[in-house]
């Protein structure tokens, strides 16, 4: 099959696929209610309530837990942003090579005036609707424990998150269009989601890792999302540290999205 190869997508034509990704999510949202809204009130309620209980609260506003009153403070917005992540890996992975290989959605759309660029697009669009129904339900959930310092905060972290799980999509979309079978999940599952997930500064401060380790977690997506969202929801931000995690994850969304409609055009053209 012939490819168009083009560079950017209309966005007209990916208004057009909304269709689409609405039915499809009328059909399917039932069997992602419990990861997505009820999987937030477990995280908060086990590792923010019940560990946070075991945490001395002697610690609480110092260095210890990075100014947060509590851990329950300090690790919500760890685990809001790491579900953005889970969340958009999830949406990423099995989607992307089921449009490929068992339904092949993705050729019958590129045989319309479609272009793999707007497919993209309009996939990825699809995922920022996923994420910003689920991190606002987050946030919601996180609304009655009394952890929030700021409305404006919570209100700037939304898109935030969002934009946390935009940071993965792109790239995550990439590699699931250049693997051949579904065994290659295994791997980003246990070499990076969980790893990331344990040890990017979501349930303790990454100076605990040691100076390696930290350097490494620095260097992580998933750090600069939870860092600038515990930030903002406690009103403690840092302008030089926001800018960066803003920079960072924007250039991150931006490469991944070209990335994942190069990796495309190239896998429907063989």
């Amino acid at each position: 099959m012939a490819i168009a190869r083009t560079a950017l997508p209309d966005w007209e034509r990916v208004a057009r696929q909304r269709t689409y990704w609405t039915t499809s999510y009328k059909r399917t949202w039932k069997g992602s209610a419990v990861s997505s809204f009820v999987a937030p009130l477990f995280y908060v309620v086990a590792m923010g309530v019940l560990l946070g209980g075991f945490v001395d609260d002697s610690t609480a506003g110092t260095d210890a837990l990075g100014g947060a009153p509590s851990y329950l403070a300090f690790v919500a917005p760890g685990l809001a942003a790491a579900h953005a992540m889970q969340i958009a890996i999830g949406e990423t992975t099995w989607p992307v090579m089921g449009n490929l290989k068992w339904h092949r959605t993705y050729y019958a759309m590129v045989a319309t005036p479609l272009t793999v660029p707007d497919v993209v697009a309009a996939h990825l669009s699809y995922v920022a609707f996923r994420l910003a129904v689920t991190s606002g339900v987050f946030l919601l959930v996180l609304t009655p424990f009394g952890v929030f310092e700021s409305l404006t905060g919570v209100l700037l972290a939304w898109p935030v998150l969002v934009l946390v799980g935009m940071s993965f999509a792109g790239f995550l979309f990439a590699y699931s269009a250049t693997i051949k079978d579904e065994t290659g999940f295994a791997v980003v599952y246990r070499l990076m989601v969980i790893p990331m997930f344990l040890f990017s500064g979501a349930f303790f401060p990454i100076e605990n890792l040691g100076p390696v380790l930290e350097a490494i977690a620095r260097l992580t997506p998933l750090w600069h999302g939870v860092d600038l969202t515990r930030m903002l929801v406690l009103d403690q931000v840092r302008p030089g540290a926001a800018v960066l995690h803003l920079t960072v994850l924007v250039v991150l969304t931006v490469a991944g999205t070209l990335l994942a409609a190069w990796r495309l055009t190239r896998r429907m053209a063989d």
